[in-house]
């Protein structure tokens, strides 16, 4: 069981900003990590059901991707490349080419943006305002796309909203996402009605951005209907379609992209997260060719492709993608994964699941009970986070190479926790 920390971390209070998060609930000093498993310089071990928010969708230190990667260095591989061609990004775009692209039919041009996917995110509606002329942008309610100014303005939580400080959040218009008004409500009638009314208020869009399944929003998982009907309405009225798959992509839905089931086909795609493999900084927007009207460096970055992260992607891509066994692991796991949070919501009255494949959680109704039981279960050992527009949804972001020994592991933990708390509780209303 993790001791308190509390004497090891006088230099992060001391010297670290205010804008520190995760560190506040979990003040563990973590020393190493591997596979789904993270310990602390105490020794104690914690499993991991955060995965860096899906940036480690492949666990820790993956030792092929890590055994490459330090080939790569102590070979004096380059470090910095900027947008130079180099061996490592040839190969890696080769990778991508022939074992994600082509396999699906799909034809996108790369870009590689600044290091986060709110950078890709940046570009994205920079290039789609660019194409149609047209400054509006349509996101959905509960949706999160970073943090940087013109990703915020798309990003719908107050909170998050509040960080800019007053600045000018402009040139978007926040529709309702399915099922947000309720399940008798035809968000992509009243989405339509509203774009057809010239009285309506709401200028012709550029594009819409979502996220097949709202990571931060609280797991709201898009239907392939839905997203069948947002493109078709998007094509009507002569805008185009972004889809963020920056923490839903990667497998973490249970296949690489979270819209293959749809058969929709977004005009751009933005990646990040576990696109590198490694937890390295990598984003990149996908572009359909015709919309690819980059001028040279007219959306750049001193560290627009990471050197470093293209040998661990190349690595990942080609070992859990190259046939559909990993595929095939993931839908089995996504079972278990259902069944495990399932014995979980039985024990709170009202609790529901949210989200798909292995982007999953349990709804237990408020924030309050979300934070304790997560809070207790980093006090057993098990690291996981909220998610929701309160903070309401317990939220399962594992690695999806977790052993389901460990899986089943961390399952217990949170049983034991969230009956913990809720005994608590119902002693305290006694």
């Amino acid at each position: 069981m993790p001791k308190d920390m509390a004497q090891n971390t006088t230099i992060f209070t001391r010297r670290e900003s205010e804008a520190r998060s995760y560190c506040r609930g979990m003040n563990a000093v973590f020393t190493r990590a591997s596979g789904s498993e993270m310990f602390d310089e105490e020794g104690n071990r914690y499993i991991d059901f955060l995965a860096g928010c899906s940036s480690l969708n492949y666990g820790h230190n993956d030792p092929d991707m890590k055994s490459a990667l330090v080939d790569h260095i102590t070979a004096d591989g380059i470090a910095h490349g900027l947008d130079f061609h180099s061996d490592t990004k040839a190969a890696f775009l080769t990778a991508y080419e022939e074992k994600i692209l082509k396999p699906r039919g799909m034809d996108y041009k790369v870009m590689m943006t600044g290091p986060t996917g709110t950078n890709a995110v940046e570009a994205a509606i920079k290039l789609a305002r660019k194409v149609t002329g047209r400054t509006n942008v349509i996101s959905f309610t509960n949706g999160f796309h970073g943090m940087t100014m013109g990703a915020l303005a798309l990003t719908g939580n107050k909170g998050k909203r509040g960080g800019a400080g007053g600045g000018s959040l402009a040139d978007v218009t926040h529709m309702p996402f399915e099922g947000a008004l309720g399940e008798n409500v035809d968000t992509l009638e009243m989405i339509d009605a509203m774009l057809s009314n010239p009285s309506s208020g709401i200028d012709a869009p550029a594009a819409f951005i979502f996220e097949p399944i709202q990571g931060e929003g609280g797991l709201n998982a898009a239907s392939d209907a839905w997203m069948q009907g947002i493109e078709k309405i998007a094509r009507k009225h002569g805008a185009l379609l972004i889809i963020d798959d920056i923490q839903a992509g990667c497998g973490r839905s249970g296949s690489f992209f979270s819209f293959e089931a749809s058969g929709i086909k977004p005009d751009m795609i933005t990646q990040a997260k576990s696109l590198s493999g490694f937890g390295l900084p990598f984003a990149a927007l996908l572009i359909a060719p015709e919309h690819d009207i980059w001028k040279p460096a007219e959306h750049n970055g001193t560290f627009r492709g990471n050197t470093h992260a293209f040998v661990t992607a190349r690595v990942a891509i080609e070992k859990f993608w190259s046939d559909d066994k990993f595929e095939k692991s993931l839908a089995e796991k996504a079972v278990v994964l259902t069944t495990a949070l399932k014995d979980v919501a039985d024990l709170i009255d009202g609790a529901t699941l949210k989200g798909r494949g292995l982007m999953q959680g349990v709804d237990v109704g408020s924030g309050e009970l979300a934070g304790a039981i997560c809070a207790r279960a980093y006090e057993l050992g098990l690291v996981i986070e909220t998610s929701g527009a309160h903070d309401e949804i317990v939220k399962y972001l594992a690695p999806l190479t977790t052993p389901e020994k460990v899986m089943r592991e961390g399952f217990d933990i949170l049983m034991q926790a969230t009956r913990d708390v809720t005994g608590n509780l119902k002693m305290a209303a006694e």
